[in-house]
Formats: structure tokens, C-alpha cells, sequence
């Protein structure tokens, strides 16, 4: 009971820990670093669980570091925000109102047209809802966490309506996230799922970011962040004997 508490109060700070992340970080650079936690699972599954980390886990950790800090210097600057309103002001932008139509429409069409006939047969499928409305998800975290931030401060963001807004969509958008992750883990092997769903996941929030807050220098960021992907993409493959046709092809375009 002791050991379960302990788990649940580890899961609940870095959670809050990672939440704050966004308050004080941009979403573009926080999001790819959570490949940090490979490292960090790998590195624990060898000493407490004993699965043998070979040369190839261990070489991929190391390029996992490496992308890591690739990105924390090349990523690009995000605009300081004042204001929660601010925030609002650009996610009610035609770009970024654009770009959340095209997400909650593919997921409608996702959930309702396509999960009844292919969600038990195709992985992408479960994911995909999760990926999408994950961006949505971390863009409005975002917005909460630097409307806390600023509340804190002594700048009293609680009273927008604009701030209640985002918890509305962060709520609506994470329990729905929850919903088909749990049928994606159900349904399919987690080692297949938790890669997949960590890649589009992460792609589409960097898109989102980018649009949002008018990222500049994205060509190189992407590079940098594919560099990254590479690096995970090799760690499952040759450490964890991944042969996931999906990553195969990923690997192959790279």
C-alpha cells in the first residue's frame, strides 16, 4: 500500500511539474523533450526490472541526449505573453482557427465514421483521435499555465472568461483523450502503441505551436526535432526488437 502511495504521489508531481513546464517554456520545446523519459524508463527497467539494456538501447539513449540538446539550442523563441487575453487573441486567429477546425473535424469523422468499422483492426485509428486533440490540448495547457503563472505573480487572470474557456477545452479535450488511448492499449500492444502515439502526438502539437505563436526558423527546428525522432525511432526498433512496419517505413524516409 505504502509502495502504491508513493507511485501515485510520483505520477501526480511530475505531472504538475509538467504542466508548469508550459507555463514558463514554449510547448515547442517541451513537448519533444518528454523522449527524456525513454532514457529514464530504459535506464530504471534495467536496474529494477532487470530487461538488459544491449548496445543498441544504449547508443539510442545517447541519441536521444543528443537531439535533446540539439533542440534546447536551436529552438526558436516564442513571443512573451502578458496577458491570458493575449493567448485567446491568437488562437482566435484565422490561421489557428483554421487548423482546430481541420483537428475537430477529423476527429469527429474519425470517431464517428471510422472507429466503428476499423478501431479494433487499425492502431492509427485510436491514436490518431488522441493526436489530434492532443494539440489542442497542449496549446490550451499552455494558456492555463501561464494564466496561473501570471495569476501568481499578482496578476489576477481567474476573473477572464477566456481562461475558464481553455479548462473547458483542456477538459473536454483530455477526457476524450483518455476515452481512446485506454481502447488503443486495450486493443493493441502498448509497445506498438506508446511509440506511435508519442510521435504524431508530438508532431502535431509542434504544428499547432508553430501556428499559434507564429514560430520563426521552422525548417531548422523540424530538423533538429527529426533527429530526435530518429533517435527513438532506432532506440525501439534495435533495443526493444521493434519491427513495427510504421516505423520501418519512418526509418526508411529518414
Amino acid at each position: 500500500m505504502c509502495s502504491l502511495t508513493c507511485l501515485l504521489c510520483t505520477v501526480i508531481v511530475g505531472e504538475i511539474a509538467n504542466f508548469a513546464a508550459y507555463a514558463f517554456a514554449p510547448a515547442i520545446l517541451v513537448t519533444p523533450l518528454g523522449a527524456l523519459s525513454i532514457i529514464i524508463s530504459a535506464a530504471l527497467a534495467h536496474a529494477i526490472l532487470q530487461e538488459k539494456l544491449h548496445t543498441f538501447g544504449i547508443l539510442g539513449c545517447v541519441l536521444c541526449v543528443v537531439g535533446s540538446i540539439t533542440i534546447v539550442l536551436h529552438a526558436p523563441q516564442e513571443r512573451d505573453i502578458d496577458s491570458v487575453k493575449e493567448v485567446w487573441d491568437l488562437a482566435t486567429e484565422p490561421a489557428f482557427l483554421c487548423y482546430a477546425a481541420i483537428v475537430v473535424a477529423s476527429a469527429l469523422v474519425l470517431i464517428y465514421f471510422v472507429v466503428p468499422h476499423h478501431g479494433q483492426t487499425n492502431i492509427m485509428v485510436y491514436i490518431g483521435v488522441c493526436s489530434l486533440l492532443g494539440s489542442l490540448t497542449v496549446m490550451s495547457v499552455r494558456a492555463l499555465g501561464i494564466a496561473l503563472k501570471l495569476t501568481f505573480s499578482g496578476t489576477n487572470q481567474l476573473f477572464y472568461p477566456q481562461t475558464w474557456a481553455f479548462a473547458v477545452i483542456v477538459a473536454t479535450c483530455v477526457s476524450t483523450q483518455i476515452n481512446y488511448l485506454n481502447k488503443a492499449l486495450d486493443t493493441f500492444n502498448t509497445a506498438v502503441v506508446s511509440p506511435i502515439y508519442y510521435v504524431m502526438f508530438t508532431s502535431l502539437t509542434i504544428i499547432a505551436s508553430v501556428i499559434m505563436f507564429k514560430v520563426t526558423h521552422f525548417i531548422t527546428f523540424m530538423s533538429n526535432y527529426y533527429h530526435l525522432l530518429l533517435s527513438e525511432c532506432f532506440l525501439l526498433k534495435k533495443a526493444k526488437k521493434f519491427t513495427c512496419l510504421v516505423f520501418d517505413y519512418i526509418l526508411d524516409l529518414i
